[in-house]
């Protein structure tokens, strides 16, 4: 199994590792650990660097030199597109998919409603900085890089951040929730596509492997995330536009809303969209992998699975007609200007 280096990479790495040997008692794991270009550069925004595969590229170069069999990831790392070649073999059950806000030790017991005017918040997310400008228009955002241990000590050794806005999910992981002041809602501030679950990278043409990890799949996280990647796909989204989304189930209904906003939330493009995944049991009979937006996944309703990744096109195009393009394309220069 190929893992980043960081802490909560290996944390993740693991968890999958003991679910796999819950499962299967005779296999044997070997976790092999390397760091990435984004685990590199530390000094730039991630929205500069300018590379897709920022937490990936490595992790991928091993997979197809046989030297790994499956790498975790967190989904939101993953591009919509993988190299030939590759699948996402299993979406595991979504945790938190929100963003929480994380208070210098200063501030206990503040909000970002009630923290004084002027205060810099770090995070290191166009589409945070973008929802929250919007939302909370008395406070400054400022960049801040580095893995979740590198930003909470920034954040508490430092005067430069009244707060951090970070993943509820990593922290969760960290068991680190303590940290957590306030978890944004969707109302404050949507989330990155796939954020929150965990995805295994593996050869497509390794029918065993892929059978293997593909019971791990939890079916409402996995249509949630096609809906999640087939928007952001169809937009051509990627970490240099601020594009959010909110998915949930209910009734088997899923509920799409995606949004698209200019680098400082002042122009934005929002709706919402459902489909019906009843699911049918009916998977998929032919030996050609059911693939939508890299991710395989034969054991779930090949309706249910078109549905979602209609609902993600529909949505995308209903935004590109109100005129999406011009505010990302127009996002996208301002941020490469920069």
């Amino acid at each position: 199994m190929g893992t980043r280096k960081s802490q909560l990479a290996r944390i993740q790495t693991d968890s999958v590792a003991e679910k796999l040997k819950e499962l299967y008692a005779d296999l044997q794991l070997e976790i092999v650990a390397m760091s990435t270009i984004g685990d590199k550069i530390l000094d730039t925004a991630l929205s500069k660097i300018g590379e897709k595969s920022l937490f990936t590229k490595e992790l991928e170069n091993a997979l197809e030199r046989n030297e790994v069999d499956l790498v975790v990831h967190s989904l939101k790392d993953l591009p919509t597109s993988l190299p030939p070649g590759f699948t996402i073999g299993a979406v595991l059950e979504r945790e938190n998919p929100h963003d929480a806000v994380v208070l210098h030790p200063k501030n206990a017991g503040l909000t970002l409603d009630s923290l004084p005017e002027k205060s810099v918040i770090g995070t290191s997310s166009l589409r945070r900085a973008a929802q929250l400008k919007k939302r909370f228009p008395q406070l400054e955002f400022e960049n801040i890089r580095g893995n979740l241990n590198t930003r909470l000590k920034k954040l508490d050794e430092k005067e430069d951040f009244a707060a951090i806005i970070l993943a509820a999910a990593g922290l969760k992981r960290m068991g680190w929730e303590s940290r957590i002041s306030q978890v944004l809602g969707p109302e404050d501030c949507m989330y990155a596509v796939g954020q929150g679950a965990l995805a295994i990278e593996v050869r497509a043409r390794d029918r065993d492997i892929l059978e293997m990890v593909s019971i791990l799949h939890h079916p409402d996280t996995v249509l949630r995330c096609i809906a999640e990647r087939a928007f952001l796909k169809q937009l051509e989204g990627g970490c240099s536009v601020p594009v959010a989304v909110y998915t949930e189930v209910k009734d088997s209904v899923l509920y799409l809303t995606g949004a698209v906003y200019s680098l400082d939330g002042a122009d934005c493009l929002k709706d919402t969209m459902q489909t019906n995944i009843e699911l049918d049991n009916k998977v998929s009979e032919s030996t050609e992998e059911h693939v939508n937006v890299a991710i395989t996944a034969n054991n779930i309703s090949v309706t249910a699975l078109s549905a979602a990744e209609k609902l993600g096109l529909d949505l995308a195009n209903l935004l590109l007609t109100k005129g999406a393009k011009d505010i990302l394309t127009t996002a996208r220069q301002l941020n490469d200007a920069r």
